[in-house]
């Protein structure tokens, strides 16, 4: 195999961001940056980021939906598409990104006194899957909308790619097919950096987003790290001028290798106005468990981000939140809402009969007998999909006193 090259490609991209005028860019001092080892907010204070995901929304993972073995958004949306139809699944989806989140939700997080959401997005609602491609989709208008709804209730935004084309971690969590493929293809990593550019240019003024998470969890453990690791470096080291050249102020997030586990890996800062951001679920609750990324910090001056923790008990939560602290790490846990599970901010209530339709998704289906045998009758089965669309609505979800005190937040007597 010859070596690895990121070259450029030429693809057909029609673009349905709008640029600012360079005349309309605040300067820097309005956006939040970085100044050694700390984030600094547009007022010159020290800002500590404290937040949730809004994982689930823009990019849907089966455990969250009481799913086993139907996890990436692929194998979600064939389940639903052979319990509704295609149209139907059409449908349900667009309703579903209508009302996961909406502007309730925006306004519920900040009166818990959280300052910011990390936003994670699937690649795929900002790019065509036709050939060739172009800068089109839902996805443009929602992260709009989203933005929008931060602002007005004075929230900070961190955009999480979560999906990169083609997959940057080989798991379902970024609606890859087995294997973290971004790192095989020149074709994806321009498609990559192009999204980022078109980003970059969409939002190189907007001041209430605190940054960019270039990619989430890259190069899961199960991979050759001595063969993937290097190709994220050198796919970092185009992204990074790739928005510097477009957009010169925003903060910019790298995460390392191995689900953002491995920080080491990143060396030196190879730009000013960059924050390194880990992962880490279930560790002890106690300085060890992030001494290697203190490490980093102190090597480096470079400041630290936990973008993912949670999916544990209160009291871990709480513990594991006041040791971040403690070290002047800002924070965004996992997730802010799902069903059944009240680790959360709100729990959503499956509607009645979802029992059936997670057993169809765990049933083999290797060919249209099989399908047929285990489909639900249809007419049940849009009445379910019909009340999940009300149940994930926040007055109908249950509110996670427990959760939210244990990150410091207030939780308030029921949903807005």
């Amino acid at each position: 195999m010859p070596p690895f090259r990121f070259l450029p490609l030429a693809f057909a991209f029609t673009s349905a961001t709008g640029a600012a005028a360079p005349d309309a860019l605040p300067p820097a001092n309005a956006f939040v940056h970085v100044e050694g080892r700390q984030l600094i907010d547009p007022a010159g204070n020290p800002l500590l980021l404290r937040g949730i995901n809004l994982g689930n929304w823009l990019l849907p993972e089966g455990y969250m939906l009481d799913f086993k073995r139907t996890g990436s958004p692929q194998t979600i949306d064939t389940a639903v598409a052979e319990l509704l139809g295609d149209l139907g699944a059409a449908r349900f989806w667009h309703a579903w990104q209508q009302t996961y989140i909406t502007e309730a939700d925006i306004r519920f997080i900040k009166s818990t006194g959280a300052n910011h959401v990390r936003l994670p997005f699937n690649w795929r609602l900002f790019i065509t899957a036709d050939y060739p491609h172009r800068m089109e989709g839902p996805g443009w208008a929602l992260l709009d909308q989203a933005i929008a709804w931060c602002r007005n209730a004075g929230l900070y935004v961190l955009l999480d790619l979560h999906g990169a084309p083609d997959g940057q971690t080989g798991a379902n969590i970024d609606d890859s097919r087995g294997r973290p493929l971004l790192f095989e293809s020149d074709e994806a990593v321009d498609l990559t950096v192009a999204l980022w550019e078109a980003l970059a240019q969409r939002y190189r003024a907007e001041t209430t987003i605190v940054g960019y998470d270039l990619l989430n969890e890259p190069v899961a453990h199960i991979f050759d790290k001595e063969r993937y690791n290097p190709r994220l470096l050198e796919l970092y080291e185009r992204l990074v001028p790739a928005i510097r050249a477009i957009d010169p102020h925003h903060t910019i997030f790298l995460g390392g290798a191995q689900w953002n586990t491995n920080l080491a890996m990143l060396g030196a800062p190879i730009a000013p106005n960059l924050v390194y951001t880990f992962h880490t679920y279930w560790d002890p609750p106690q300085q060890s468990s992030i001494q290697r990324f203190l490490d980093v910090r102190d090597r480096y001056d470079v400041p630290l981000y936990l973008g993912e923790s949670g999916e544990n008990t209160d009291e871990w939560i709480g513990d594991f939140r006041r040791l971040l602290e403690r070290q002047n790490i800002g924070w965004a846990f996992w997730p802010y809402k799902k069903l059944s599970k009240s680790s959360c901010f709100t729990t959503i209530t499956p509607p009645d009969g979802w029992a059936d339709i997670v057993a169809y998704t765990e049933t083999p289906r290797g060919d249209y007998d099989q399908i047929r045998a285990a489909l639900p009758p249809l007419e049940t089965t849009r009445a379910i999909f019909a009340e999940l669309l009300e149940r994930i609505q926040l007055p109908a979800t249950q509110i996670n006193a427990g959760y939210l005190q244990a990150l410091g937040f207030t939780a308030p007597a029921s949903t807005p």
